[in-house]
């Protein structure tokens, strides 16, 4: 993509940020309508089948993450126009899906002013060690990384410690509306979650929260990851990283068939969110569709999605992914690198 395209980018994005107030009432209804539902309807099947309840639980988890796109765009005011309406909405749905408003908003507007950007790694993304990094790494540390990246580890057991555990935690330096919010958060969660216990009982509760919890979880976690673990990704130190080429090249434009694209948001076009979080998710197709350039962004399928497990460590050298069986070839191979 040429210098020129870039800078022009933005401009042709901008027509699309302004949110719509029917489109979003209507996200609201077809997306909260459904998740009630299925879950109520989850319910009902344990005196059914439980495989029954499972199927169900997997249709509910979806709408979770549909209801999390919700949220997430609140947290970027782009939901409505009223920066209250957000801020109302977001808690509400951040209750539901289990994340804190306004905490998770600021990490994830850092996130999006440090994205893909080396010297400014840790804040709303996934750890990534460069090559150089990990060879200098103590083995103690080599093994925590290893782990933390491990599939079952990042995909099972970290959506458990995020969700139930470090969302329920205000940061070291949050303000005190910030505090406000996740107290808020925490205590609405307390009294869904006991309502619900009060009326179907403890056993029925987790029989059929834990399955949808635990899927939804899990996918939330795979969409951040393949949207900025992918073959051509971008990542460069500060001095040379640029905004546009962070959105448009170090996202990848996820291309979901048409159902699963729905159930997520549209966040499978995520060079063009990273390019304007601005714009509401309903219109980021459109604004995909409308310029020639976006539709030339690295783009990944559900089956090229997989090879992305296998990348592991950043080579600053060669500007890509690599595995760690590279990193032990190119010691074995005296491979020089960075002083």
């Amino acid at each position: 993509m040429t210098d020129q395209n870039l800078k022009n980018l933005r401009k042709q994005v901008a027509p699309y940020e302004k949110s719509e107030m029917k489109n979003s009432i209507w996200q609201v209804i077809n997306t909260l309508g459904p998740f009630f539902l299925l879950w109520y309807l989850a319910y009902k099947s344990l005196s059914v089948s439980y495989q029954l309840t499972l199927l169900l639980g997997i249709a509910a988890a979806g709408f979770v993450i549909r209801t999390f796109i919700i949220f997430h765009d609140c947290c970027h005011h782009s939901f409505f126009k009223n920066r209250k309406a957000n801020r109302v909405l977001g808690t509400i749905t951040g209750i539901l899906t289990l994340f804190p408003y306004s905490r998770w908003g600021h990490e994830h507007s850092v996130h999006h002013a440090t994205s893909s950007n080396l010297d400014k790694r840790g804040t709303g993304d996934i750890w990534m060690m460069t090559v150089e990094e990990y060879m200098q790494a103590s083995v103690w540390k080599r093994i925590a990384y290893r782990l933390y990246r491990n599939p079952i580890v990042m995909f099972g057991i970290g959506p458990i410690y995020l969700v139930l555990i470090s969302n329920r935690f205000n940061r070291k330096d949050a303000k005190m509306n910030e505090r406000l919010n996740t107290y808020l958060t925490n205590i609405g969660i307390v009294l869904v979650v006991a309502l619900l216990i009060s009326v179907i009982g403890l056993k029925a509760f987790l029989l059929v929260e834990v399955p949808i919890f635990l899927v939804s979880g899990s996918l939330g976690i795979w969409l951040f990851y393949v949207q900025h673990t992918f073959e051509d990704s971008y990542f460069e130190a500060d001095e040379e990283w640029e905004y546009v080429k962070a959105a448009v090249e170090g996202s990848s434009f996820y291309k979901l068939p048409k159902v699963l694209q729905w159930v997520t948001g549209n966040i499978g076009f995520h060079h063009v969110h990273h390019l304007s979080p601005r714009v509401p998710n309903y219109k980021l197709e459109e604004a995909h569709n409308n310029s020639a350039p976006l539709q030339k962004v690295p783009t990944i399928t559900l089956k090229t999605s997989l090879t992305s497990l296998r990348f592991r460590l950043w080579d600053e050298e060669n500007k890509r992914f690599v595995g760690y069986k590279a990193v032990k070839m190119m010691v074995q191979n005296g491979v020089p690198r960075k002083a």
